[in-house]
Formats: C-alpha cells, sequence, structure tokens
C-alpha cells in the first residue's frame, strides 16, 4: 500500500492517522489548513449565552465543534431541547464527544449519496422551521447554501465565526516531506476533506507540483479541485473511515 498523507488541520490529522495505523495503513500528516482564534471572542460567548433561546445550532465542520465549546464560558450548559447538526460523521462524533446526546444530533443519513449540506438539508427539511432561531457556527466566511434554504423556509438564521482558517507555514520537515511525496506519486497517495486543503497545498508547494501525482477526496467538489490543481488519479470516496481504508487497501504500490 502507498504511504497516506492526511491534510486535514492538526487535530483532525493526529485522531485519522492513530485511527489509520490501527487499520494497518502507513500514514503521516502534512496539515494544509491552520485553525486561528475567532475573530470575536465576545461573540462567542454571547452566543454561549443566547443558547436557550434557539432551536437549533449548525455546526459545519469538527474544528467548528472543538472551537465552539473550547470557548464555552465557565459553568455554561447546552440546553437539552436544543438540536446541533451535523454535516458529516467526523463533526457528529465531534458533538457527542462534547456531550450532546444522540437524540439531540441531525445528520445526513448513513447510505446517503453524499455527506454534505446538501444531505443534511434532506434532514432538517422535515421539521417546521418559521419563526425559529438558528445559529450557524463556522470559521471566518464558509459556504451559505445551508443557511439559506433555512432562512428560506422562514427561520431567523444568524452565523458565529468560531475560528478563523490559515495557510499554514510549514516547518523544514514538512517540505521535505511534500518534496518526497511529489517525487514518488507512485508510493503515496493524498487524503483530501477540503478544497481549500488542496489551494493551500498549491501556495505552499508552487504551482503544477502534483502532476503523475494521486489523492483521496471525500466528495465530488472536492475530487475537482484536486483534478483541476493537476493531481492525475483521484477517487472519490465517502468521508468515513471505513470508506477511505477500503479505497486505499485496493491499490497497487
Amino acid at each position: 500500500m502507498p504511504r497516506v498523507i492526511v491534510t486535514r488541520a492538526a487535530a483532525q490529522a493526529a485522531s485519522w492517522l492513530e485511527r489509520l495505523a490501527a487499520r494497518g495503513v502507513d500514514a503521516f500528516a502534512v496539515p494544509l489548513i491552520e485553525i486561528g482564534a475567532a475573530p470575536d471572542a465576545a461573540a462567542v460567548r454571547a452566543a454561549w449565552a443566547g443558547l436557550a433561546s434557539r432551536r437549533l445550532v449548525v455546526f459545519v465542520s469538527a474544528n467548528a465543534v472543538l472551537q465552539f465549546f473550547a470557548a464555552r464560558p465557565e459553568a455554561a450548559e447546552w440546553p437539552m431541547p436544543l438540536l446541533a447538526a451535523a454535516p458529516g460523521p467526523g463533526t457528529a462524533e465531534a458533538l457527542r464527544a462534547e456531550g450532546i446526546a444522540a437524540a439531540s444530533i441531525v445528520e445526513p443519513a448513513a447510505d446517503a449519496p453524499q455527506l454534505d449540506s446538501e444531505a443534511l438539508w434532506e434532514r432538517l427539511s422535515a421539521h417546521e422551521w418559521r419563526a425559529a432561531r438558528v445559529l450557524v457556527v463556522r470559521g471566518d466566511g464558509g459556504r451559505d447554501w445551508l443557511a439559506e434554504r433555512l432562512g428560506e423556509a422562514g427561520a431567523e438564521v444568524g452565523t458565529l465565526a468560531a475560528y478563523t482558517r490559515l495557510v499554514p507555514r510549514p516547518s523544514a520537515e514538512t517540505r521535505r516531506r511534500i518534496e518526497a511525496a511529489f517525487a514518488d506519486p507512485a508510493g503515496h497517495v493524498w487524503l483530501f476533506s477540503s478544497s481549500e486543503a488542496i489551494a493551500n497545498l498549491e501556495l505552499v508547494a508552487g504551482g503544477a507540483r502534483a502532476s503523475g501525482s494521486r489523492a483521496i477526496a471525500t466528495h465530488p467538489r472536492i475530487a475537482a479541485r484536486a483534478r483541476q490543481a493537476g493531481f492525475t488519479t483521484v477517487w472519490e470516496v465517502a468521508p468515513g473511515l471505513d470508506a477511505v481504508v477500503d479505497c486505499i487497501q485496493s491499490m497497487q504500490p
């Protein structure tokens, strides 16, 4: 099997390395997104204070969960009737790790063709949202598609930037690993769960470096971005560990 390059932000990359190792997959991390502090810490604290008036909080990623809960004021609690929405299994897992009850988490169906905002909306659209107060927790900026659907359904939707996304400054060792991977594309495969990670790789490594390289992408939009960046072979898989490992194990060196 090829060596797998995990490109998630550092916190998620470490978890993925552990789980891949447990499945016999040789992997190392090249985090291509850096997570920074919220642009307005007071706004995050205010959001915690106002949770009781909300019907739903949508977390766009596991990082949104981690950063929002890391900023929880002392003694603040998650109101029991409040729903938490997650577009994929990693975000739902992060919510459960923070103590949110499974019955309060809304996530896409396990057999959904894609695990994304569209699949999450399939579940959320079954609820009545007229006059409901909804909060979308995300990074600085991001896709507004789900917020727009909730607004069209009559919800009062607010957004909160719980963190900033930064282009990382790779160490000398990380640069060496990137160079080695590009020099030996048959021996490596890049694992992408974000189009932004691919854009940052282009910034860090320079353009046209990916020609001949291989990638696993966890969404069609990410796969398209990888092909645009020059990756010669791109596999599209579901974002869960099992699908990723199955894809890796099917590869010829």
